[in-house]
């Protein structure tokens, strides 16, 4: 395919203001795709917005690890995609430029819808040695129907293909803020799978010290597996992140999921993606500042472990 019939994102700045992506460690990805969404579309553009709003975090030393991953952080800038194309056709170039990437850095990927995850995993399971990996999902839904609105694909089902694909390990997959309406079989799929589901109204209420069960039940549940975290912004209450495609009430405190990030920094993390971010339904970007300080967080864990 000829690179002009390629769509893909203006790239005007990088994440924190870090260098092109070179031989760096760790590497920013973005995934500007979102043509499965079933409800408003825009997250394609999530990635430039969260670049734009990592900028304030760009002299910042985490207060918790005490490090900043900017000097070990490229940014190889926006995958191109053929946005026109049927999904298979999508995904296959999603995956294929995950695995060049992931062959040399540990990489964050920005979307884009949350579809684009299925690619990552494929990716990340056949760069780890093709064993199932564990999973960490932050999340308003479960995204495990066999189909959502009549689509048989999309970002409604990648959990449940995953699963169905033996990309993750059903014992070793965890979700976390899970509280939309749905039918019992898909709101329970991966429990019934032999999972463990932290549902938002299981977690209301509590932060800090009031998370170590669900944070040691995790730990305990995943060990030292090699895992991907996969977090939907939506996992946020809309007060927190109103600029994302299919809003939840009820949903988690921007607090709740930095505690979690930061008290599980040393698992066995092999990659890591932010999803559907919209930015042109966000206010006072809030969302942004929100997907920004996670991935943030997440890197500089990463990095100190090293």
């Amino acid at each position: 395919m000829a690179m002009g019939q390629f769509a893909y994102a203006n790239n005007t700045n990088r994440f924190l203001a870090c260098a092109p992506l070179g031989e760096q460690p760790f590497a920013i990805v973005g995934v500007p795709f979102d043509g499965v969404v079933t409800n408003r579309p825009g997250a394609r553009f999530g990635p430039q917005a969260i670049r734009a709003a990592s900028l304030m975090l760009c002299d910042g030393i985490h207060p918790v690890f005490d490090v900043s991953p900017l000097a070990h952080l490229g940014d190889a800038l926006d995958m191109r995609l053929p946005n026109a194309s049927p999904l298979p056709e999508v995904r296959r170039h999603i995956e294929a430029q995950a695995a060049a990437l992931m062959a040399k850095h540990h990489c964050v990927f920005l979307g884009g819808d949350h579809s684009v995850t299925l690619s990552l995993l494929r990716a990340a399971k056949a760069r780890h040695g093709g064993e199932p990996l564990a999973l960490v999902h932050f999340d308003a839904h479960c995204d495990t129907w066999g189909d959502h609105f009549g689509e048989p694909s999309g970002h409604g089902t990648w959990t449940y293909e995953a699963l169905q694909e033996g990309l993750a390990s059903p014992a070793h997959t965890v979700q976390i803020g899970i509280r939309s309406s749905g039918e019992r079989a898909a709101r329970e799929y991966v429990a019934d799978q032999g999972g463990q589901i932290f549902t938002a109204r299981a977690l209301r209420g509590l932060d800090g010290a009031g998370l170590q069960p669900a944070i040691d039940a995790i730990r305990a549940r995943i060990g030292q597996r090699p895992c991907y975290l996969t977090l939907d912004i939506d996992c946020l209450d809309p007060a927190f992140a109103p600029g994302t495609g299919t809003p939840e009430p009820g949903g988690m405190t921007s607090s709740q999921v930095l505690t979690f990030l930061e008290s599980l920094a040393d698992l066995n993390w092999i990659g890591m993606d932010c999803v559907e971010v919209a930015p042109a339904y966000d206010h006072a970007e809030l969302t942004t500042n929100a997907a920004a300080t996670f991935v943030w967080t997440y890197l500089s864990g990463q990095v100190a472990k090293r």
